[in-house]
């Protein structure tokens, strides 16, 4: 299937490894212009120079916190000055700690506010003069199935993440008369460097190994097994994509069935 990507202009936040990276690395397979995002320059190249071997395509990065409050409109602005303008926007930052309610003060609630949620809002504010010019104008928020079904120790990502699923719905009803697009993927547990140390967190706490943790959530996955980051990269990939234009407000989990509603 043509998902129709060929030619058109992504920037990706959060996209030196994990989730943003393999979205990125999968938008650039289906021929995308692509630019990344990270603090960790050496990261970056490494994975510019990834995307050029497995996919013929010369990524760029633009490095820079993405979660800082002055930073989100010059990255975008860099980004754009890049790609010579911008088709596809991916609002993806790293989760909030590890921790129970009691022992989160409200400084960290505010931190995590700022990456988690505030982050999205400053860089699609700052990203849409740019998305108005574009005929296939779409963005998708990454967020965690956490948000339909809570996950614990992630109290700080279960609450902070449900406000970015409301931004993301009422952009998609504010904007859609535009032609503006809005999505959210929602992952499961994804072999990712992220998962991995909250795996670690649940071991120390838990006094078990890392090898224990990641049997009991697969118990609970029908699939039996988490994802691969390429798995959710093309999900990303696909609600991005013309090839899903008439798909919009939508919060598609890719969790292997491990949320148990119907909604």
């Amino acid at each position: 299937m043509d998902l129709g990507l060929t030619g058109k202009k992504a920037f990706v936040t959060g996209s030196s490894r994990g989730l943003g990276f393999a979205a990125a690395l999968v938008l650039a397979g289906e021929g995308c212009q692509v630019v990344l995002n990270g603090r960790d320059e050496p990261r970056l190249k490494r994975a510019c120079q990834l995307i050029k071997e497995k996919t013929g395509i010369q990524a760029v990065y633009c490095q820079g916190d993405a979660a800082d409050p002055v930073k989100a409109s010059s990255l975008i602005k860099e980004a754009t000055d890049k790609l010579g303008g911008l088709d596809l926007l991916i609002t993806n930052t790293g989760g909030p700690s590890s921790g129970k309610f009691e022992d989160i003060t409200e400084e960290v609630w505010q931190r995590g506010i700022d990456l988690a949620f505030m982050s999205h809002v400053r860089l699609i504010q700052s990203a849409l003069p740019y998305l108005r010019e574009s005929q296939f104008a779409s963005v998708l928020t990454i967020t965690s199935y956490s948000v339909k079904q809570p996950i614990p120790n992630l109290i700080l990502s279960n609450s902070i993440r449900s406000a970015t699923i409301g931004l993301t719905k009422s952009l998609a009803l504010e904007l859609g008369p535009e032609g503006i697009r809005f999505n959210s993927l929602l992952p499961g547990w994804t072999k990712t460097e992220r998962v991995k140390e909250i795996m670690e967190f649940r071991a120390e706490q838990n006094n078990t190994s890392v090898s224990e943790e990641i049997s009991q959530i697969t118990i609970d996955c029908p699939l039996g097994r988490m994802a691969s980051p390429e798995e959710i990269g093309r999900a990303a990939a696909f609600l991005l994509s013309p090839a899903a234009s008439y798909i919009t407000g939508v919060m598609l989990n890719v969790d292997g069935g491990i949320y148990k509603g119907t909604m």
